[in-house]
C-alpha cells in the first residue's frame, strides 16, 4: 500500500484543465494499478547466489524501482527450498534467478537478463550471445569452483566451513520434499539431487570411498586451471582497456561477467572490493591481466555493485 499511497501523493500534485484534481487522482490512479499488474515482474532470489546477483544488478543499472517494477521472493538455497515441489511447478530446473513477467516465467540467467534489457526504463544494446554463453561454459563454472577442493587439506577446511553447512542443511530438506505428495512428477530430478548431495555429504563428512575422494581432487584440479584460464587469457579477450563491455556503462554482457569475477574472488578468500586482486594473485600465482584489473575496479566503483555486495561477496 506504500508504493499506491505515494503514487496518489505524487497524482494529486497535477491537475488538469477543466478536470478536477481529484478525477484525474482517481484515473491516473486506476491506470497505474492497471498498469502496476500487467507490469510488475517477480524475481526469485538468494543472497547467496551467484547468479541471483546477475538481475539485482541489472535492476539497479537499467532503473527499474526495486518494489514497483520488480517484486523480489527470497528462496533459501541453504534450506533447499528451490527444490520444494512448489517451485519446481514454477522453475523445473530449481535454478535462480527465477523471474515470472506477464505471465511468463523465466527460468535461467540469460533469458532473465535479455528480459530485463528488453523492457529497461534505461534502454542499452543487446550483447554479444557468444560472450554470454562462454562466460557461462561448465568448464568455468563459479559454483563449482566455490566447492572444488584439490587436497585434504582444501576438503578438511571447506568442511568445516559455509560449504559444509550449505551440504549437510540441504539433505534433510531434499529428503522431505521428495517425499510430498506433489514430488511424484519431479521425480527424476530429487534422484539426481539427492544422488548428488547425498556424495558431496559423505565426501565433506570424511565417508566417501578413497576413489571418490580422488576423482573430486583430479575434477577440483582441472577446474581451477580451467577457471584460471579463463580469468587470465579468454575473459581478457573480450574487455576493454578501461570501462565496461557495453561501454561507459554496463551493457548486457557485463551483468554476467561481474558476478562470476566477483565468485571468483570471493573462492580466493576475498572479502571486499580492496583485497580482491590480492587474494587472486596469491591463488594464482601471478596478478591479474590489467584489463581484468580495470574492470574491477569500474565495478565495484558502481552504486549497484555496492549495493549488491554490501554484506559480502558471493
Amino acid at each position: 500500500m506504500e508504493v499506491v499511497s505515494e503514487t496518489m501523493s505524487l497524482l494529486l500534485t497535477f491537475g488538469g484543465s477543466g478536470i478536477k484534481e481529484g478525477e484525474v487522482a482517481c484515473r491516473d490512479h486506476r491506470l497505474h494499478i492497471s498498469l502496476f499488474s500487467q507490469m510488475t515482474k517477480t524475481l526469485y532470489t538468494f543472497g547467496g547466489s551467484i547468479w541471483s546477483a546477475a538481475p539485482e544488478l541489472a535492476i539497479v543499472e537499467l532503473g527499474y524501482q526495486d518494489g514497483l517494477d520488480v517484486t523480489t521472493k527470497v528462496i533459501n538455497l541453504f534450506d533447499g527450498e528451490n527444490c520444494s515441489p512448489s517451485f519446481l511447478e514454477l522453475n523445473p530446473n530449481g535454478t535462480l534467478p527465477t523471474l515470472e513477467s506477464d505471465g511468463r516465467v523465466y527460468t535461467n540467467t540469460t533469458d532473465v537478463i535479455a528480459l530485463l534489457v528488453k523492457d529497461a526504463p534505461v534502454k542499452i544494446r543487446s550483447g554479444s550471445a557468444s560472450i554470454i554463453e562462454t562466460i557461462h561454459e561448465e568448464q568455468y563454472d563459479p559454483n563449482f569452483a566455490m566447492f572444488l577442493a584439490r587436497s585434504d587439506e582444501e576438503l578438511n577446511a571447506k568442511s568445516k566451513g559455509i560449504h559444509g553447512v550449505y551440504v549437510s542443511r540441504r539433505q534433510p530438506a531434499l529428503e522431505r520434499y521428495s517425499q510430498e505428495t506433489e514430488a511424484a512428477k519431479f521425480k527424476a530430478f530429487y534422484d539426481e539431487k539427492l544422488a548428488l548431495n547425498t556424495g558431496m555429504s559423505a565426501l565433506f563428512a570424511g565417508k566417501a570411498p578413497a576413489d571418490a575422494k580422488a576423482g573430486y581432487f583430479a575434477r577440483s584440479e582441472a577446474h581451477f586451471a580451467s577457471v584460471k584460464t579463463a580469468l587470465f587469457e579468454v575473459f581478457p579477450k573480450f574487455l576493454p582497456d578501461n570501462g565496461f563491455i557495453g561501454g561507459p556503462t554496463p551493457g548486457e554482457e557485463d551483468f554476467h561477467l561481474a558476478p562470476w569475477l566477483t565468485r571468483i574472488a570471493a573462492t580466493s578468500g576475498a572479502t571486499s572490493s580492496s583485497d580482491a586482486l590480492a587474494a587472486l594473485e596469491v591463488t594464482y600465482g601471478a596478478p591479474v591481466p590489467a584489463k581484468v584489473a580495470a574492470y574491477w575496479g569500474a565495478w565495484t566503483a558502481r552504486v549497484s555493485w555496492k549495493k549488491v555486495y554490501a554484506d559480502s561477496l558471493r
